[in-house]
């Protein structure tokens, strides 16, 4: 099975490095020295970590035979693809790779369908899940614990206990600070002895 692992971003300085948008939770698996990569187009591989590091939060890599920036820049935008066996699982429970969560249904505590699971979205902060609802329309939810507290593989769904609005915008809790409030009717009441005081009246926007 093939496994999207990182997408190539611009080159980084005049030796090869290229920076990679991570697309693995395994990247010192996935990404380390030595792993022979697929691409995707498949005309630029496949290519072979030679180095890589952490440079300013971005992964930086050197690939055999890239040697300078133009070869470098010439692969910015390439998929990165690793061949990985089906039946492989990732060391920690908590983890999952992205083929055993596409296609599970979402669901919500109570067992109702919220839609499917379509993609998973690996940003620097945080992986979204994409799920898209019966209606065609997509949602995105964050992956944590607190929202998917449940990923059952065996009964093929995701359990969300999703916060107000999530997933219907409609049930959305608007919060309002009663220091705030309290400010304004201060504000409203010293406004209107001033205007009390001169004899002015005006209407707020």
């Amino acid at each position: 099975m093939q496994l999207v692992v990182g997408k190539i971003g611009r080159a980084h300085g005049i030796r090869g490095d290229v920076s990679v948008e991570v697309r693995t939770d395994e990247p010192e698996l996935r990404l380390g020295p030595g792993a022979v990569l697929l691409t995707d187009p498949a005309s630029a591989g496949p290519l072979t970590i030679e180095s890589g590091k952490v440079h300013s939060g971005r992964l930086l890599l050197r690939f055999a035979g890239v040697n300078d920036r133009n070869a470098a820049e010439a692969l910015r935008g390439t998929m990165l693809i690793a061949e990985i066996d089906p039946e492989d699982r990732p060391e920690d429970p908590e983890e999952f790779y992205d083929h055993q969560l596409i296609g599970l249904d979402v669901v919500l505590l109570d067992g109702t369908l919220v839609g499917e699971l379509s993609e998973v979205v690996h940003l620097p902060y945080q992986d979204l899940l994409t799920v898209t609802r019966p209606d065609g329309t997509e949602v995105l939810v964050p992956f944590v614990t607190r929202i998917v507290p449940t990923i059952d593989l065996e009964n093929q769904r995701a359990v969300i206990d999703p916060p107000p609005g999530l997933i219907d915008p409609a049930e959305a809790v608007v919060v309002r600070s009663d220091d705030a409030s309290g400010e304004s009717e201060e504000s409203d009441s010293e406004e209107s002895e001033s205007e009390s005081e001169s004899g002015e009246g005006g209407a707020r926007g």
